[in-house]
């Protein structure tokens, strides 16, 4: 009896932390995809309307343009309106949940270089073409 309790313990040694990798590898590559969502939207947004209003939020996006709810942790900001026909947002993931060097690996373009008050944030341009 001893022995099986043994070896069922030796396989939990083993198991566990790859369990856990698995788990922070798929939150991860969902904050990556929320990433590309959101960015992707915008862009739509952008195309159809052919504006970018100074305070585009993402319950403006919901619906017609984002299909899933990316969840309370994002935030979507207007670094720049146009200029030069160019706009400038960015994404910022608030959540302190998500391992960073995964997320990177995940999304190459997302910044995780981020301070105490912020988290990973994506920094992209639309461009006008009407």
């Amino acid at each position: 009896m001893l022995i099986v309790l043994a070896i069922i313990a030796a396989l939990m040694a083993v198991v566990t932390p790859i369990a856990l990798n698995a788990v922070k590898k798929a939150k991860a590559t969902q904050v990556a995809e929320n990433f590309r969502n959101i960015k992707a939207a915008v862009e739509s947004y952008v195309n159809v309307e052919q504006k970018l209003p100074d305070n585009l939020t993402l319950q403006d996006l919901a619906g017609s343009y984002l299909n899933s709810d990316p969840g309370s942790n994002f935030d979507l900001t207007i670094a720049s309106t146009w200029k030069d026909g160019v706009a400038t947002l960015e994404i910022v993931y608030e959540g302190k949940d998500v391992d960073l060097n995964m997320l990177e690996k995940a999304y190459p373009e997302i910044d995780t270089v981020s301070s105490p008050t912020t988290g990973p944030f994506l920094r992209f341009q639309v461009q006008k073409w009407w």
